[in-house]
């Protein structure tokens, strides 16, 4: 299968520096190994094995979603793997990310893994999970190998996965060659790991491997109460990395938008996994740039910072919030009308997330109150009818107003257009609410003053049986709020 920690005898590659693992075999070992070394490395280790783990926190939850998957697909191999490391540069790699399917069933982040729902004679399916083992102490493999434990760290053993995860795990080594026997019909989440894909060549169909992604996307649409909890965790640290920006807003303007991004990212390190994307720390005419993940550009007072970033919880879920701030911290007459319509259009938006609301209508709801603000400001011609039926306003409105949320920032992509965007809202689900107002700072049809002004609001809904939650409330939203708020935190 796909590359995987090669047991350091069977390593051919040659002797590294003196900060590289030495991979050179002679005798089984290697050259720069006498016996006597390799001897001295196999004994005097403690015996550190971890007994009687604690499941996950969500394992109830995967065996659920497992058990939803399996009344799926009846009879059929199913195949999920996490993904494998990929290069950066040379030999470094980038920071591993399971994905998304993989996380979500089994709870499970580690590189190379593969969930296999074998069908038994039920109906039902066997869930085994493919995993690492804990790396060779006898061959060496854990201080000679660049991935074994000395080098990388140590990782879980079966057993230890197996009370974690709450599921029988083997050595993933041996799967390519046991899911390659011929054993009924299989479907693989593709994408993620070529070596089973090839492995399992001649026996896949694309179109039934994407039946199955889009029903793993599909069942990711209603959000159990796990995940509205780590929803909730992601949003409030996001709550406080947009204060930590705001405190440091005066360094950011003495050095550039990239301090606003390393501020940011601080956050998300310490109390999460890492950002859900792409901080987006627009400052100046960059705002009227969808996704400017640049952050090279110069932060002006007198201008404004559009941060658009989210925090990645331990469990993969993230946040995905927006803010418009003026970098002095007052905005200009100009900035406030423009952002008041935002936030208006923003109200109406959230106003329409409700159950048995079709998913559309919050969009909706959104353009027809910018549609009005351009016609009043004789932007575009009205009425605003006829602004909305030829779609007028989508020159300075550009985007959607929301997508779904989840492990994915935007979540359950794959899913139909039926059961998403032509869909209703149900309780559980969560999407954002997001309209902005872009003026390019070479827009001939808008007048001067306006060019160069981009202003997004966006927040994190949780559909909720009555109506919906904004996630992230403890951010002001109104102008007089936000320009308080700021003023609070620069002290």
């Amino acid at each position: 299968m796909t590359e995987q920690p090669v047991p350091a005898q069977q390593s051919e590659t040659a002797p590294a520096g003196d900060h590289q693992p030495v991979k050179q075999r002679k005798n089984g070992l290697y050259p720069a190994v006498s016996d006597e070394l390799a001897a001295h490395m196999r004994s005097g280790w403690a015996d550190t094995e971890l007994r009687g783990l604690e499941p996950l926190p969500q394992a109830a939850e995967t065996a659920r979603r497992r058990a939803a998957l399996s009344r799926r697909f009846p009879g059929e191999r199913l195949v999920v793997p996490a993904g494998n490391l990929r290069t950066r540069s040379n030999d470094t790699e980038y920071p591993f990310r399971a994905g998304t399917e993989y996380a979500y069933l089994t709870g499970d982040q580690t590189e190379d893994g593969v969930l296999v729902l074998e069908p038994t004679a039920d109906g039902g399916h066997e869930a085994v999970l493919h995993v690492l083992p804990r790396s060779d102490r006898e061959n060496g493999e854990f201080w000679l190998d660049g991935q074994g434990e000395l080098w990388v760290g140590r990782r879980y053993s079966l057993s230890e996965n197996e009370q974690r995860l709450g599921l029988p795990c083997r050595d993933v080594r041996k799967a390519a060659g046991e899911l390659a026997e011929p054993d009924g019909p299989v479907r693989i989440v593709r994408g993620h790991d070529a070596g089973l894909e090839e492995a399992l060549a001649g026996r896949l169909d694309p179109a039934r491997d994407e039946e199955l992604r889009v029903f793993l996307s599909e069942l990711r649409l209603v959000k159990d109460a796990f995940e509205i909890g780590e929803l909730q965790k992601a949003v409030d640290s996001t709550v406080r990395g947009f204060e930590d920006v705001v405190k440091v807003l005066d360094r950011a303007e003495a050095t550039s938008e990239r301090y606003i991004e390393g501020t940011f990212f601080l956050r998300a390190r310490v109390e999460g996994n890492d950002v859900g994307y792409g901080s987006i720390c627009a400052a100046g005419p960059h705002a009227t740039t969808l996704h400017w993940v640049r952050n090279d550009g110069p932060v002006r007072s007198g201008e404004l910072l559009l941060l658009d970033a989210g925090v990645e919880t331990h469990t993969l879920y993230t946040a995905d919030v927006t803010r418009t701030l003026p970098v002095n911290g007052r905005f200009t007459d100009l900035q406030r009308k423009i952002y008041d319509a935002v936030y208006e259009a923003q109200e109406a938006g959230i106003a329409a997330v409700r159950p048995g609301a079709k998913y559309r209508d919050f969009h909706d709801a959104a353009q027809r109150v910018l549609a009005e603000r351009l016609v009043e400001w004789g932007l575009v011609e009205g009425p605003v009818e006829r602004v909305l039926e030829l779609g007028l306003q989508r020159r300075w409105t550009l985007h959607g107003t929301g997508h779904m949320l989840g492990m994915d920032v935007h979540d359950c992509a794959l899913a139909r257009t039926e059961t998403y965007v032509d869909g209703t809202l149900e309780p559980g689900m969560c999407l954002t609410v997001e309209p902005g107002l872009y003026f390019q700072a070479d827009d001939l049809t808008v007048p001067e003053e306006y060019r160069g002004i981009g202003v997004r609001i966006e927040d994190d809904i949780l559909v909720t049986e009555d109506g919906n939650r904004n996630l992230s409330a403890a951010l002001p939203r109104a102008s007089a709020e936000v320009e308080s708020w700021m003023a609070r935190l620069k002290g």
